[in-house]
């Protein structure tokens, strides 16, 4: 079972490398050009061919590719020309300051999600469904950069409650930065990536409650004298569990996409902005890496979620030594 999914992960990241790179090179984006700027008009030919012969873009295609795999190989995921660092470190960089905001609204949405789900499940038709309802499915079809523009306007510059901008204030040393500061600059980017990520988690088990709840063992229940909210705690909220684990970590993909726009709003620097710089630089080696982060990371989340599913559900266990 290990082994197949590690060849199946393999695979994965494979296609995943040359696609990327074959997009990132066939873009319109001209490396050369966006790492120069504004001093474009000042370098001749001669010193375009240097740059280029530097970062290796004078080669075809494949050989740079096959370049980067075989120093991926080795370890070395090769130097960034937007950041003039090694990839590495920019990746360890940014992922240290994404890690808490991406964690905490993944872990957020799934509680309130899960949580408003169950409620709407259980008590089908009320007012508070049609109320959870409507709030899912308008912050459903709500775009991530749209929600990031209105709380920056309305928390941020009309009610001066939170900052503009950035993960620490502006001008102050990394070591004289509060746990406060930062907190409230996590505050508007976690508040819109979790808001919009409850959505389909609500929506999800919301659908799986309203099942369980016309089920014969809940009918059998509601005989013997059991509440809704009892029903609904003892027997709904595990069963649900399922659908909801399989949509919280089928969306981690979503989270980082979403991200990507909320950081480039808030001006946050994370691992969103590195991604919107890499590609607008045409930043291949960066690029390539934070990609292939990504795939590993949703595969990975993929995986545990095949774990806790054989924890929720024990069946599954036992079916799987029986076949």
């Amino acid at each position: 079972m290990i082994a197949v999914k590690a060849i199946r992960l393999v695979l994965v990241l494979v296609t995943v490398a040359i696609v990327a790179f074959a997009l990132a090179k066939y873009s319109p984006v001209d490396p050369i050009n966006a790492y120069l700027g504004a001093d474009i008009a000042r370098v001749g030919p001669e010193q375009r061919a240097l740059i280029a012969e530097k970062w290796g873009l004078d080669q075809p295609a494949m050989t740079q590719f096959l370049r980067w795999a075989e120093n991926l190989m080795a370890g070395d995921l090769g130097y960034s020309m937007t950041y003039n660092a090694p990839v590495a470190d920019v990746l360890v960089t940014r992922f240290q300051a994404s890690l808490p905001l991406m964690a905490l609204a993944w872990l957020l949405s799934g509680i309130l999600g899960f949580a408003l789900g169950v409620f709407a499940g259980a008590f089908a038709g009320s007012w508070a469904d049609r109320i959870i309802r409507v709030y899912s499915y308008v912050l459903a079809s709500t775009p991530t950069f749209w929600l990031a523009i209105m709380l920056l306007v309305i928390f941020a510059v009309g009610l001066n409650w939170a900052p503009v901008c950035c993960a620490t204030p502006i001008g102050v040393l990394p070591e004289d930065v509060t746990l406060l500061d930062r907190l409230r600059h996590l505050a508007l980017p976690l508040v819109t990536l979790t808001v919009l990520g409850v959505a389909q988690i609500a929506l999800h088990t919301r659908a799986k409650m309203v099942e369980i709840m016309q089920s014969d063992y809940v009918l059998y229940a509601r005989a013997q004298g059991a509440s809704t909210l009892d029903i609904a705690w003892r027997h709904g909220a595990r069963n649900a569990a399922l659908p909801a684990i399989t949509v919280l970590f089928a969306s981690l993909g979503e989270l980082f996409g979403g991200s990507v726009l909320a950081e480039q709003v808030f001006s946050y620097p994370g691992l969103g902005q590195a991604t919107v710089e890499a590609g607008i630089r045409g930043d291949v080696p960066l690029l390539l890496a934070i990609t292939l982060a990504l795939t590993f990371f949703v595969f990975l989340g993929n995986t545990i979620a095949d774990l806790i599913y054989r924890i929720v559900d024990p069946r599954m266990t036992s079916g799987a030594r029986l076949a």
